[in-house]
Order: structure tokens, then sequence, then C-alpha cells
């Protein structure tokens, strides 16, 4: 669902508290029955006794999903009565994310915002490429440049062009995406890896972790740890724990037990 903005730019001439004071209850969130998500501000749930309805807020776009058609009409019902919206049907684009549907579940893909990237830098008639980058290649900051007597400019020359090899390398496969599979769900899984010292600058480590939830990719992530590791073990524990996974497996964990 979409909610007429018409007048989100407007000058306000009142006093607008974008926080309620400790203590003051929240009437409209109260009286429809809908709890906000501690672990996702911008998520709200109502229960029943076997049903159970989600609204995901992001701006003024709404994603409603439930497991019973009669909540879902009273959802829309209860926001119909506060505010101007628009009802856009079953969900099919979403923040440059399709949504596709099958009997073997849901498929995430980009593949309409891929092309449109394509055709917007030129290179819808070029060739795809199967790697972004040449296997192994470091790339240096200016200043580590500077230090081991390597030309700037040339290094500064390059960078449309790696980011050309970036589309080059989408094109190979737009419609590539993720299916979160249909069926029960018995696992919750997470793993984790990490590159020792591989930054050339710094000498720190990149760690990376992916999270699924029974077969489907549910959660991703790769990053720079902030300290330097003195061993390949050391980087594998701070992979695990400093580097984000354990606080993202329990944020996770807490947000599908508010569901």
């Amino acid at each position: 669902m979409d909610v007429n903005n018409a007048f989100l730019q407007g000058d306000l001439y009142e006093d607008i508290y974008m926080e309620l004071l400790q203590g003051f209850q929240r009437q409209g969130e109260y009286k429809a029955r809908y709890h906000q998500s501690a672990s996702d501000h911008s998520l709200f749930t109502k229960n029943t006794t076997s049903d159970i309805v989600v609204i995901l807020v992001y701006m003024d776009d709404l994603l409603i999903t439930r497991s019973s058609a009669k909540l879902i009409k009273e959802a829309k019902q209860t926001l119909q009565n506060s505010f101007k919206v628009k009802d856009l049907g079953e969900l099919r684009y979403f923040l440059g994310i399709e949504v596709l549907r099958s009997k073997k579940g849901i498929l995430l893909t980009q593949r309409k915002y891929a092309l449109q990237l394509i055709s917007e830098v030129g290179l819808a008639g070029a060739k795809s490429i199967s790697t972004p980058i040449e296997l192994n290649q470091k790339l240096t900051t200016i200043e580590y440049d500077k230090h081991v007597e390597v030309n700037g400019d040339a290094e500064l020359e390059d960078i449309g062009s790696y980011q050309k090899l970036t589309v080059r390398y989408v094109k190979a496969a737009p419609g590539l995406g993720i299916l979160l599979e249909a069926g029960p769900i018995d696992t919750f899984s997470a793993y984790c890896d990490s590159d020792w010292a591989s930054c050339p600058n710094t000498r720190r480590s990149i760690t990376g972790y992916v999270v699924k939830l029974g077969n489907s990719l549910f959660s991703w992530k790769s990053k720079k740890q902030q300290t330097v590791s003195r061993s390949s073990a050391e980087a594998e524990y701070m992979s695990l724990l400093a580097a984000a996974t354990a606080a993202e497996i329990t944020w996770l964990l807490g947000l599908l037990k508010e569901l």
C-alpha cells in the first residue's frame, strides 16, 4: 500500500513531536491492537489466537502480509480510516526488488533495476564477464601508493574502468536472485569466514557471513574487521564474535520470536 504524501514537504507552523515522552501511550497503536517490534521499529504485528498480520513500514510505503485473509482486510480498513492510502495489490516490485512467485517459493531478483543500470551507463551492447575483477587482485589507496612509489594518476584513471567491469559482471546474469523456498522451515544456521590480513593498506582481515533460514539465504554481509589480527585463528574468532556475526544471529532470533 502507498500512503498519500502530497504534503510531506509542506511548511509546518506547529510543534511536532517525533517521539513520545516516557510514560505516554501510543493511542493509535493501542486502539488498533498492533505491537511495535522491539527488534525493528518499522515492523508492526497483530496476533490473535491462531492468526497474525504483519505490517512493514518504509517511508510512505507499507507491506502487509498475514496468515488470514480476514485480518489483512481489517488491516487495510484500519489504515484507510486514518490515512489516504492506495492499495497497489499483490507485491510485485519494491525498492528495486522484483518479487516472483511459483510453486517452489518466492524469487527475489533485481533484473529490472540491473537492466536499467546497464542501459543508463551505455553498456547494453558490451560483452559480459564472469568476474568483476581479476582473481586475487588487491586494490590500494593513494596514500599507500605514495609509499611504494606507484603513479596515483594512472590509478585514478582506472576507477571508471572498474565501475564498468562491475556493470558488465551484472550483465552476465541480471535475473539472478534469491529463492525463498516454500515448505516447512526446521533449521536456522549461520556460517562465517575470514581472509586473514587481506587488506594491503591496513593488514586488517575481511569477514564474511551468511545466515540461512531452512534452505533459504536470509542475511549476509562482508566487512573489514576493526582491528588487526595476529593470527588466522584470531581472525576467525573475530569473524564470529567481534565482526557482528553473533550479533546478527541474536538480532534475527529476537525478530523471529516476535513473529
